[in-house]
């Protein structure tokens, strides 16, 4: 959930150093920002979860899950705005961070002003965009943001993989999405031509979902193309 556009907005600071917890809050703060904090990346994943915020500042090295793993998961249900804070200066650390969802990399130290003006940007344009994203027709339930399955409201064991294809195509809810662009978001880019692994994969879920391949409810095939997502209207 975001704030509205009139109301402050909501920073995530999710890093292990207190010295740069209270400067970063004491900083935000000065300039009018609400700030919460989390030591470490699975309590920032889950006060997102819960209550949501307008920005994420974001640093890789946390002491239970590499930043680049929450960048990972919290890309499978929000598009809100990350900036990385890191003591990683390596060109590759950077483009790994940006490839894995991160909006801005910025540098360990850095200047307040110069933070706060990539901050501004990334705020620019800020809508209230309601609930955090949750497909709900009756019968098939997907919690984007909690990552739990139901059918018929029995909750549904998926693979890691299973999953992750079930997320991509209910974010994108009526789109085809290629089958390389399948492929790399779940297998990586060095399998953007394994066509038939995501064959193999999405007759699994179907499975699952107790889906006929022949008429698909859920899953729709585009021949040569890729995967679309059909969403059903809830049952009155």
């Amino acid at each position: 959930m975001s704030a509205s556009t009139s109301s402050p907005a909501r920073v995530l600071v999710i890093d292990d150093e207190p010295q740069i917890r209270r400067f970063l809050e004491i900083s935000l703060r000065a300039q009018g920002y609400v700030v919460v904090e989390a030591t470490g990346g699975r309590a920032g994943l889950a006060e997102l979860a819960a209550h949501g915020a307008d920005l994420v500042v974001l640093d890789l090295g946390l002491p239970d899950i590499e930043g680049h793993q929450v960048l990972r998961e919290l890309r499978q249900w929000t598009q809100v705005p990350v900036i990385v804070l890191s003591v990683r200066a390596d060109e590759s650390e950077k483009v790994r961070a940006l490839d894995a969802g991160a909006n801005d990399y910025l540098t360990k130290p850095f200047g307040t002003e110069e933070l706060m003006a990539r901050l501004r940007a990334l705020l620019r344009g800020r809508v209230a965009d309601g609930a955090l994203p949750l497909y709900d027709d009756g019968t098939l339930r997907v919690d984007l943001a909690l990552r739990l399955v139901a059918l018929g409201g029995r909750q549904l064991a998926l693979s890691r993989k299973e999953y992750a294809l079930l997320a991509a195509l209910v974010r994108h809810p009526g789109r085809v999405l290629t089958q390389p662009q399948l492929l790399r978001e779940i297998w990586g880019p060095d399998h953007a031509q394994d066509a038939h692994y995501l064959r193999v994969l999405t007759a699994k879920l179907r499975q699952k979902l107790g889906e006929d391949a022949t008429h698909p409810r859920y899953i729709e095939t585009e021949p040569g193309v890729g995967l679309r997502f059909r969403p059903q209207a809830a049952a009155p």
